[in-house]
């Protein structure tokens, strides 16, 4: 699969962001929305200088909704921002770095005890913004794997996550790419309904030519 990915799509360069910061606030911004809406939350942020723990953290609630509102549902995105500045502030003294130096499984178990974190918001923050090796699992990945008879509907998130990482290097630079590329796969061509299958790089995979 990653091969096949990789040589349709080559390096996808993901996640975008100038700072460990700037990831982890995308990666809450992201629930139940598209990238597009994300990037134009963030750059209202940027534009007036408040894209930083210290200035957010300073922000009421119900003017942090306001700046992050093209990124939908921007009540409740906003009350998860607030969650997760005061446990930095609070448990770390709001020194990020330190925080993301944790080891992978102490800083995810960290990460899911925050309200409005859940496991695939705390692993994308592990991987893309500590730079830690662990699988990211979508919506896309399950459904492609589903597709191509890999696994049934009863996997779940974790257990879709072994699957990648016992059977791949831990290998951070990998980890990242190959998500990446599922999630431009799912994108383009496994569609939720109407998949462009006879023009998917992973067409013949398995045996399977088309799953509806």
């Amino acid at each position: 699969m990653y091969e096949r990915l990789h040589a349709h799509f080559g390096a996808r360069d993901w996640w975008p962001g100038d700072s460990p910061f700037e990831i982890m606030v995308g990666a809450i911004l992201t629930q139940n929305t598209n990238w597009k809406n994300v990037e134009r939350a963030i750059d209202n942020l940027k534009r007036v200088g408040l894209l930083s723990l210290s200035a957010m953290s300073e922000l009421s609630q119900d003017l942090l909704a306001e700046y992050i509102r093209p990124a939908g549902y921007y009540n409740i995105k906003a009350g998860r921002l607030r969650n997760f500045f005061h446990f930095i502030n609070k448990e770390w003294d709001g020194d990020l770095d330190s925080f993301l130096q944790q080891p992978a499984a102490a800083l995810r178990e960290q990460l899911l005890s925050i309200k409005g974190i859940g496991p695939e918001t705390a692993d994308s923050m592990v991987l893309y913004a500590a730079g830690q090796p662990i699988f990211v699992v979508d919506a896309y990945t399950h459904r492609i794997l589903i597709r191509h008879e890999i696994i049934d509907e009863s996997f779940g998130y974790h257990e879709i996550q072994e699957l990648f990482m016992d059977n791949l290097e831990e290998d951070t630079l990998l980890f990242n790419e190959y998500h990446a590329l599922i999630v431009q796969v799912g994108k383009v061509y496994c569609k939720k309904s109407k998949p462009d299958c006879s023009h998917c790089p992973l067409a013949g995979l398995n045996g399977v030519e088309r799953q509806q």
